[in-house]
């Protein structure tokens, strides 16, 4: 179920032989994306559960759960500046209905991410996952 933007994302993981240069890429990926207006980093945008402040803003078009699925993010930290370029790969464009679907966990899982982030990134990823999944939710049941 992943997009191609996912599947270019862990194509390129399984060309990458070293988990350093996977890390780099990651951080890449994050320096690609484009950075939040500063006036939508309120607490309404704000992502609980991660060390680094995390602001995810979502951008859907259309109602229920045929809704197009986007977002918009950025953290004070590089490497998690990545993860929310991933999980945009991930997620972008996707019906809401498919957002809820995706089995985030397995996805990450094919990039090896569950085994060389920290208890805290990993904490701080779910956290991330899970808004994005509640957002989709309540564009769903609306």
């Amino acid at each position: 179920m992943a997009s191609p933007a996912f599947e270019e994302i862990a194509e390129t993981f399984a060309f990458l032989d070293d988990w350093e240069d996977r890390y780099r890429h990651v951080i890449e990926l994050g320096r690609a994306l484009p950075r939040l207006d500063p006036a939508v980093k309120v607490p309404a945008t704000k992502v609980e559960g991660c060390a680094s402040q995390v602001w995810i803003l979502p951008r859907i078009e259309g109602s229920g759960a045929e809704a197009t699925f986007d977002f918009e993010g950025e953290s004070d930290a590089m490497i998690v500046q990545g993860l929310i370029a991933v999980l945009h790969a991930l997620y972008a464009g996707l019906s809401v209905r498919d957002v809820i679907a995706v089995d985030a966990p397995a996805e990450l899982a094919r990039l090896g991410l569950d085994q060389h982030l920290s208890a805290q990134r990993s904490n701080g990823l779910r956290a991330m996952v899970g808004r994005i999944r509640s957002l989709a939710a309540e564009t769903a049941a609306a």
